[in-house]
């Protein structure tokens, strides 16, 4: 793989950081003072300086580098380190900056001394802050260099991760070119006739033709199925995971268990009947079934050694949780608990026809949010010139340039995003760090169908807690949530729709496309039973 030889080190100015200052008349230019300062130079008051400043500002200066190449490119290891060297210089022009407009600060309160009044005239001292304005706005504009060039050094980082991500898809199609639910191929099926179009197509992911039948390691996951609250003793929740019928409700001793909604006697669905002294109870001749699929009571007949098939299930964090595979279920329960400091104002379940990796795709993808959310959250952003989605080198999860958004993919199949807002539909800042007050978000997309998602959404604040105790806001709430949903069902309903008949919904990846991409990698490694699934901790 090769780099761009352009990511080049930026020029250095020197500038040597100090525990005190001087002032020199500019020799052959504008007059104006030039702030120079020398750790360790002077006396204890300097000393003092330093050790209160000296871990801030005594940096080493960082060398350029020429990198060797052949031709115009640089190898990734070369360009990685030009990066590095990149942002290096960056952190230490910074520090800089902010030192000269310490010490500029430091010169204008020391002029303004009242002790100093009594040695210079009033003409002496204009002109003496005069000159130091002009040199803070001097240092002003240095800072407004320094952040162009960090701007500059993200561009350059984000370009080589979309190469990465590039060259990712172009070993994926290399590595197994006979995989048919997720492999690598030309945009269009016509785009080798073409020689013009064959030498500017972009690689894509294959997402198309009808859904495949789910693969069996997707199902060894801990599924959230409900939240607890819904969960009463004498009620049930009809669910369908993984195109099979499942019932859960709460057994004798009040904890929850999952059963397979369909009677033993005659197929009746379970969810029909009721639930007595923690047993389900079948509409059709009474049967009733434990937690554990144990067919306890046969009205009518000679008792039977009947059970039905059943889930392990629990209770954690104010949800149920089923696991739906045929490997033994891990140990632990993942936390989906909002930050510390969040209150839950909101919990909805919705059943949405579509299926549930389309979804996923539509979660973790932003850059649409200014055409698709027009009404909704999204009424009166702008369109950026450049959507970026930042991660770390091995993800699931990064955050949204220019939106203070940070958002996560975790395994299987749920959406975590903390949102800076300043009002409701309004953003804030340009980073969640940024931002005073925040939404924080849980969307779990169970997977009910090939063409069908069990949505579970999950809203909290962390400001403005007396909305939980307002009489009908949940109302308010879940009108709010179908609505926004409804602005992508219509686009996702109509992709699922095209993808059955043939269409790519993955023909042309670009940039901000990351988060998405690299939840379809995950995916399709995990069905291929790669042993290290990419852009995990197993990799680390």
């Amino acid at each position: 793989m090769t780099m761009v030889a352009a990511l080049s080190p930026l020029p250095i100015s020197h500038f040597r950081p100090s525990s005190r200052f001087c002032t020199q008349k500019n020799v052959g230019g504008r007059g104006g003072f030039r702030v120079l300062a020398v750790f360790g130079d002077g006396d204890g008051g300097g000393t003092d300086k330093k050790n209160t400043w000296g871990e801030i500002f005594d940096v080493e200066v960082p060398r350029p580098r020429v990198q060797p190449s052949k031709g115009k490119f640089l190898d990734v290891n070369q360009a990685l380190e030009v990066a590095r060297m990149d942002i290096q210089y960056c952190d230490w022009r910074a520090r800089q900056d902010v030192l000269s407009i310490m010490l500029l600060h430091e010169k204008v309160v020391e002029v303004l001394n009242p002790l100093a009044r009594d040695f210079k005239s009033i003409g002496t001292m204009k002109k003496e802050l005069a000159e130091l304005q002009e040199d803070l706005e001097q240092a002003h504009r240095q800072v407004h260099v320094s952040e162009a060039r960090v701007a500059a050094a993200l561009d350059k980082l984000a370009y080589m991760e979309s190469l990465v991500s590039d060259r990712l898809l172009q070993e994926k199609s290399s590595c197994d070119s006979s995989i048919e639910c997720i492999t690598l191929t030309p945009s269009t099926s016509s785009a080798s006739k073409d020689p013009v179009k064959s030498k500017s197509s972009r690689r894509s992911l294959n997402v198309s033709g009808p859904v495949q039948p789910y693969h069996s390691s997707l199902k060894n996951f801990w599924y959230p199925v409900a939240f607890s609250k819904d969960l009463k003793d004498d009620t049930m929740i009809p669910i369908d995971c993984f195109e099979e019928p499942w019932v859960i409700f709460r057994g004798k001793d009040g904890n929850p268990g999952c059963v397979r909604n369909t009677c033993a006697h005659r197929a009746c669905p379970l969810h029909l009947g009721s639930v007595n002294e923690g047993r389900i109870q079948c509409p059709y001749h009474g049967w009733e079934y434990s937690t554990d699929g144990k067919c306890e009571k046969m009205p009518s007949t000679r008792m039977l050694n009947v059970r039905i098939r059943s889930l392990p299930c629990f209770e954690h964090e104010g949800m149920i949780w089923i696991w739906p595979g045929s490997a033994p279920p891990t140990d632990t329960l993942p936390s989906l608990q909002p930050p510390t400091g969040f209150i839950i104002h909101a919990e909805i379940v919705m059943e949405l026809p579509v299926e549930h990796g389309l979804l996923l795709d539509n979660l973790l993808d932003l850059a649409h949010a200014p055409f698709t959310h027009t009404t909704t959250f999204a009424k009166g952003w702008n369109v950026p010139s450049l959507v970026k989605f930042l991660t770390p080198a091995s993800g699931l999860q990064g955050y949204w340039d220019p939106y203070p958004i940070d958002m996560e993919f975790r395994p299987p199949c749920i959406v975590l995003s903390t949102i800076g807002i300043s009002k409701p539909g309004k953003l804030e800042g340009r980073s969640t760090r940024q931002c005073s007050t925040h939404l924080h978000q849980l969307h779990v997309c169970l997977p009910s169908s090939r063409q069908k998602t069990r949505l579970l959404y999950r809203m909290s604040l962390d400001f403005a807690p007396l909305l939980k105790h307002i009489p009908f806001m949940h109302i308010l709430w879940r009108h709010f949530a179908e609505k926004v949903l409804n602005e992508d069902l219509r686009l996702v309903v109509g992709q699922q729709d095209r993808m059955i008949n043939g269409a790519n919904v993955w023909n042309s990846p670009v940039s901000y496309d990351k988060l998405g991409i690299r939840y379809r990698l995950w995916r399709d490694s995990l069905e291929r039973g790669v042993d290290h699934l990419p852009f995990t901790k197993q990799d680390n």
